[in-house]
């Protein structure tokens, strides 16, 4: 139940936020070009409260999947002789209103990512994490296919990689399909074919491989060893006795088998190399020195903002590669898309792993939302802009007539949509078994 209660208010939050600044967008462009504005709404459907200022009414509505600003003589047949009416606006100025929704939703997304990268993430998908094997774990499809850690991978389906996001873009698009990765190990360059299996609930392809990136220490321990040699949180473990580690596994095996021996490992802070002695404590049979250790990233103000374009830019490309995948058939449309059920227990889960995952996670939504309204389908703010950019074309209206249909096709196409999300959300609900044999 308070999970349930969880979910429902992260998600009322994190959708509210997104849609109030996708619809600010079109009201403050509409009110620039100085067209008459009737209501801003958040939601659809009856009007719950709200106030009144001026000519437009600012409401929230009771489905809250959504909202809108409503222009007058915005509606096929609803033209007037007013010139603050929509329809009396240049075109050029309608196409800027309706663009004005997406963008602000860009600038959201932009905004949330580069705060989230100023704070710190525990990501391996962070921008600049080098397309090299950390850790391969047991019984994997990687293990099976011969990667091993330390291998640097090259190029997927023989194009050229320089970073992990691409190599587990490629992993978790294909499940159930062969990846050939090209890996340079040693003075060696190999092919090696991983077929990644398939996450039940969410139909995403993984290999059981993870990057090679460099573990922080989150937390120390009072009493323990590492705080009696220095350590501090936030420092970056470069390496243990001169020589490199190739996962956070491989640190913490290394200490295990070394329980009283002193050790150097040498850390990362303030941009600075250190080298720390610290003895580990024998705690079951097994070295302990009383630290956290996570991977984390953080990034100053103007490189987040920088890291924050590059990432959201390799989520819009990414989206465009799953589309085609879905289209093509090489993808489950199940595996990518998610309706209001997955997204509220999506919030939920960030809201209760911190503020600041909820965060990141409306960005992701945010540039998701603007990529959707983008699309040429009639109804979304693309369909809308495609259909002025078809008068503009022809230096003359399109019939009433056509219009209303094509409206009429937009909201079918739109609930067929929403139909089919919901579908995919509730069998990701259902447990794996559930209609299993007793």
């Amino acid at each position: 139940m308070i999970d349930l209660l969880t979910n429902t208010a992260a998600f009322i939050f994190a959708l509210g936020v997104i849609i109030f600044v996708h619809e600010a967008g079109h009201l403050l462009m509409g009110k620039a070009f100085g067209m008459r504005v009737l209501a801003f709404s958040l939601g659809f459907g009856k009007r719950i409260f709200g106030f009144r200022r001026g000519e437009t009414d600012y409401r929230v509505s009771l489905v809250p999947l959504g909202g809108f600003v409503s222009f007058g003589g915005e509606e096929p047949g609803e033209e007037s002789e007013d010139p603050r009416d929509f329809h009396n606006k240049p075109r050029w100025q309608r196409i800027l209103v309706f663009l004005a929704g997406p963008a602000m939703n860009v600038a959201l997304a932009i905004v949330l990512i580069a705060f989230v990268f100023m704070v710190g993430v525990e990501v391996s998908t962070l921008p600049g994490v080098p397309a090299a094997v950390g850790t391969v774990f047991p019984d994997s499809p990687a293990a099976s296919a011969g990667l091993e850690p330390g291998d640097k991978v090259v190029a997927v389906d023989g194009e050229a990689v320089d970073d992990w996001e691409a190599v587990e873009f490629a992993i978790r698009t294909s499940p159930e399909k062969d990846v050939t990765l090209t890996v340079r190990r040693g003075e060696r360059e190999l092919e090696v074919v991983v077929r990644p299996l398939k996450v039940p609930r969410y139909g995403w392809g993984d290999a059981g491989v993870l990057p090679k990136i460099l573990p922080t220490i989150s937390d120390v321990g009072a009493g323990s060893p590492a705080e009696a040699a220095g350590f501090l949180p936030g420092d970056l473990v470069r390496g243990v006795d001169g020589r490199g580690i190739a996962s956070m596994a491989d640190l913490i095996r290394y200490i295990e088998e070394r329980a009283g021996q002193t050790i150097a490992i040498e850390i990362l802070r303030d941009d600075l190399v250190r080298t720390l002695d610290v003895v580990p404590a024998e705690t079951d049979g097994k070295g302990r020195i009383g630290v956290a250790l996570s991977y984390f990233q953080r990034f100053p103000p103007g490189e987040a903002f920088v890291q924050s374009l590059r990432f959201n830019w390799q989520i819009t490309r990414r989206t465009f590669d799953v589309l085609g995948k879905i289209v093509t058939g090489q993808m489950a449309a199940k595996s990518a898309l998610s309706g209001p059920i997955e997204i509220a227990r999506m919030s939920g889960a960030a809201a209760r792993a911190s503020f600041v995952t909820l965060l990141q996670l409306m960005g992701l939504i945010s540039i998701s939302i603007a990529i959707l309204n983008l699309l040429p389908i009639p109804v979304l703010d693309g369909g809308q802009i495609t259909v002025l950019a078809i008068e503009t074309l022809r230096r003359k209206d399109l019939t009433h007539k056509l219009k209303e249909r094509i409206q009429q096709v937009g909201f079918v196409l739109i609930l067929m949509l929403m139909g089919l999300v919901l579908y995919f959300d509730v069998v990701k609900s259902i447990p794996a078994g559930f209609f299993a044999g007793s």
